[in-house]
């Protein structure tokens, strides 16, 4: 446990805190909490970070609890497992989930922890953790798929003081950066990680001094309450006491042929607090996988999204935490015993909001989207330059990509998009001004969005052609089970991988693999899945079904799914859409199903072959 050591001993004061002075400090804290992102942006060197921002930033009040922030990592995990003192001028960091908590949730996210002092006190927290491009281990970009232990994936930077008394330990920090492929980068995004929490530090010290320090404390234990009460009324309005609701998704295998892997999450109300009970899933998987989540991110997950949903202007914090219990067995998929493999757990934390979306929905049908958010695909590229100024200059890449997020109460389902709202892709223009390839192609494919009342987001097929000889890596899933419709909705389509080597020949790939070879002129074509479709789809506007032909993001044949008729010019044919709907709504059993997968698992497994050119996983072994 972190030992504190503060040179004021008075105690702080709770003051009544005026709507204006709230509302100013709210304000002022959500502007360095973006403030502490452009930071980052504008000193990173990473793609990853700088172009796609995969980084999350965290202001806290002073026992941990978060204020503003985007998304992960629990403070008080991460004190409760840091050993020493915290003085002013420190700022801790760490790589490795299994000595904090959880608080990050594998080696790729580098954590910094910065305590912020005004008068001798510490007054709030500042943190924030970036998905870092490489960090050793056997494969670039240190996410090796077929990894059994965090061992395989890289330097694992225990908890320790990064900076102490405001001095850097740069021998520590030289021994980690002598670790991986690109410390350049490394050094660049750190340094940009610390400059953002410095940010936050001085933004709040500039509100203790502004308002004092008792009314900006204050204000955060208000802002903390607004967000106790508001959860309190949710949970009652929505859920029925009593009465578990319970759903079942699937991860489609671990990287090593093993799945599908079983996840179910059950939530019951007794009085004002649910419990949300991970029991059922599947025990922790042999490959990498496994999402090591602790109990305040599945809190903060669930927050985010109730929220979210019943009012996006509330600034969402941890102050709801004590109206939600969390059970998370041992030695499963969700907390796996040291030392499991990591580094794949982006499946996990997409398949988390298809079950919570699986999960709420039945409750109250404004909570009912259908999946999609299912994966944050990502691809990998390195290598050597050949020839020329550049020749033997290592290169790197590695990129988040998008699928069709899920038709939802609101509306469609965006196509191409990313499963986090902040993330953006690298543009095609910077991609190949700094790396040895082409994009031949980056689309959205119409159809393999789930037809429904609201359709479900396209998936996209971006096609890679390669300059440089080199090896790629892939991270995604949904190859094998679909992204289900919802309410009548119908399932979006499955992703797919695939390589056409210049000598003319196509090479199927599957959703986890790494360092496979590329030559020049090989083109990769990295599909996403889409997202599944929400309600009757012969309830769609078919004004809007043929509009979507001529924009290329249905075909005619897809309108038919509608029953809608669209000639050749995408305009529409009324009479024969009413004739075609009538003869589908005659043919169908009534009513609708709430959940549709797409076939049976039974299914799933026994066409894989044929239906997807990759062998059904084995069964998983027990670890």
């Amino acid at each position: 446990m972190a030992q504190l050591i503060e040179t004021t001993t008075s105690e702080l004061t709770a003051v009544d805190v005026d709507v204006v002075t709230l509302d100013l400090i709210e304000n002022a804290l959500r502007s360095a909490r973006y403030e502490m992102d452009e930071t980052l942006f504008r000193t990173a060197l990473s793609p990853g970070i700088r172009e796609q921002h995969d980084e999350f930033p965290l202001i806290a009040d002073p026992e941990g609890k978060m204020i503003v922030g985007q998304f992960g990592l629990s403070i008080p995990d991460f004190l409760a497992n840091f050993n020493g003192t915290i003085e002013e001028g420190d700022v801790l960091m760490t790589s490795d989930p299994y000595s904090c908590g959880a608080a990050i949730s594998h080696a790729n996210d580098w954590l910094v922890v910065m305590p912020i002092f005004f008068d001798g006190r510490i007054v709030g927290w500042a943190s924030q953790f970036g998905h870092m491009t490489d960090v050793g281990g056997k494969t670039p970009a240190s996410m090796p798929t077929d990894a059994r232990t965090i061992f395989e994936e890289g330097v694992i930077i225990p908890p320790f003081k990064l900076y102490r008394k405001g001095e850097r330990d740069d021998t520590s920090l030289g021994i980690i950066l002598n670790q991986v492929r690109k410390p350049d980068w490394n050094r660049a995004d750190l340094n940009g990680i610390v400059a953002a929490c410095r940010t936050a530090s001085r933004r709040v010290q500039e509100m203790c001094a502004r308002f004092g320090v008792d009314t900006y404390t204050s204000a955060l234990n208000a802002l903390l309450d607004r967000n106790y009460r508001a959860m309190k009324a949710l949970l009652a309005m929505v859920f029925e006491e009593g009465k578990p609701l319970s759903f079942t998704d699937y991860i489609d295998d671990d990287g090593r042929g093993y799945g599908p892997y079983e996840l179910t999450m059950t939530l019951t109300r007794t009085g004002d607090k649910v419990l949300i009970d991970l029991t059922g899933s599947a025990p922790q998987a042999q490959g990498p996988i496994n999402y090591y989540i602790n109990e305040n991110l599945i809190r903060m997950f669930f927050g985010i999204y109730m929220i979210t949903v019943a009012d996006p202007q509330i600034l969402w914090n941890d102050g709801f935490y004590p109206l939600v219990d969390v059970e998370i067995p041992e030695n499963s998929f969700w907390k796996p015993a040291y030392p499991a493999a990591l580094n794949g757990r982006n499946h996990g934390i997409g398949r988390l909001f298809d079950l919570f979306g699986g999960l709420l929905g039945q409750a109250n049908p404004d909570l009912l989207n259908a999946a999609g958010f299912s994966s944050s695909p990502h691809f990998m590229y390195s290598g050597n330059y050949s020839a020329g100024e550049r020749k033997g200059e290592w290169f790197q890449l590695y990129s988040i990509g998008f699928g069709g997020i899920p038709g939802r109460p609101v509306g469609d389902g965006p196509d191409g998009h990313s499963l986090w709202p902040s993330f953006v892709n690298i543009p095609c223009e910077y991609l190949e001004s700094y790396y040895p390839l082409i994009i031949d192609c980056w689309e959205t494919i119409p159809d393999t969005g789930g037809a429904g009342l609201h359709r479900g987001g396209n998936g996209v097929d971006v096609a890679y052609r390669f300059l440089e000889a080199g090896t790629i890596a892939i991270h995604d899933d949904r190859w094998l089970t679909y992204p289900w419709g919802v309410k009548g909705g119908e399932p979006g389509t499955r992703g797919t991988k695939w390589i056409d080597r210049a000598d003319g020949s196509r090479e199927v790939l599957p959703s986890k693999v790494h360092d496979v070879a590329v030559g020049k002129d090989d083109v990769l074509h990295f599909v996403t899945w889409g997202g599944g479709g929400w309600g009757d789809p012969l309830a769609r506007d078919p004004e809007l079904v043929c509009k979507e032909v001529r924009r290329g993001l249905v075909t005619q044949a897809g309108a038919r799914t509608y029953g809608v008729v669209c000639d050749d010019d995408g305009d529409l044919d009324a009479a024969a859409t009413s004739a075609l709907r009538d003869a589908l709504r005659e043919g169908r059993e009534e009513p609708l199903p709430l959940f549709n997968r797409g076939d049976t698992m039974e299914n799933l497994l026994a066409n894989s072959l044929a239906e997807t050119g990759l062998p059904a996983p084995m069964p998983p072994l027990a670890v």
